[in-house]
């Protein structure tokens, strides 16, 4: 959880989709939250939303970074297709920038994430939601919620290590 010298690391938990959920813990020690969206515009091609997810999370890392370690919900189920695919996507473009830079990442699986949060495995998204804001947080939607749930686990648990 921290560095050697006791200093927080900037950590990033991400909710991967078009409306992609994040929580940055950043070196200070305070979290930031929100949500992006990589929603394809009406002319864009198809790899379009990548490379806007490859230049936010560049961005990020500028602003904010170095991002020292990365945790994404793993996602093994989807309701469509064409989820299935931007999240594909999404975790390709991510996992590729990580390997580029040296940044170690970590996919979660939902019912670990939901269960620490909840204390259920498959709690409904206003279930996530609640348990961010019994926290302090005032996630605008269940993708906010859900990268504030991961980040919370990935800081009490050590990374899955605890």
């Amino acid at each position: 959880m921290t560095q050697s010298d006791n200093t927080p690391r900037c950590m990033l938990a991400l909710d991967l989709g078009t409306t992609t959920g994040w929580a940055l813990r950043g070196h200070d020690g305070l979290i930031t939250t929100g949500t992006a969206s990589f929603k394809p515009g009406r002319y864009d091609g198809g790899g379009m939303r990548y490379l806007r997810f490859t230049n936010w999370l560049t961005e990020l890392d500028r602003l904010s970074g170095p991002i020292s370690a990365i945790w994404f919900e793993e996602v093994r189920c989807h309701a469509g297709t064409d989820a299935a695919h931007v999240y594909g996507g999404l975790m390709a473009t991510l996992t590729a920038w990580c390997e580029l830079r040296g940044v170690p990442y970590q996919g979660v699986p939902v019912g670990t994430i939901k269960r620490h949060a909840t204390g259920k495995g498959n709690a409904p998204k206003e279930a996530m939601i609640a348990a961010a804001r019994a926290r302090g947080f005032s996630p605008v939607d269940d993708n906010e919620a859900d990268a504030i749930a991961l980040l919370v686990w990935a800081i009490e648990t050590n990374g899955g290590v605890a």
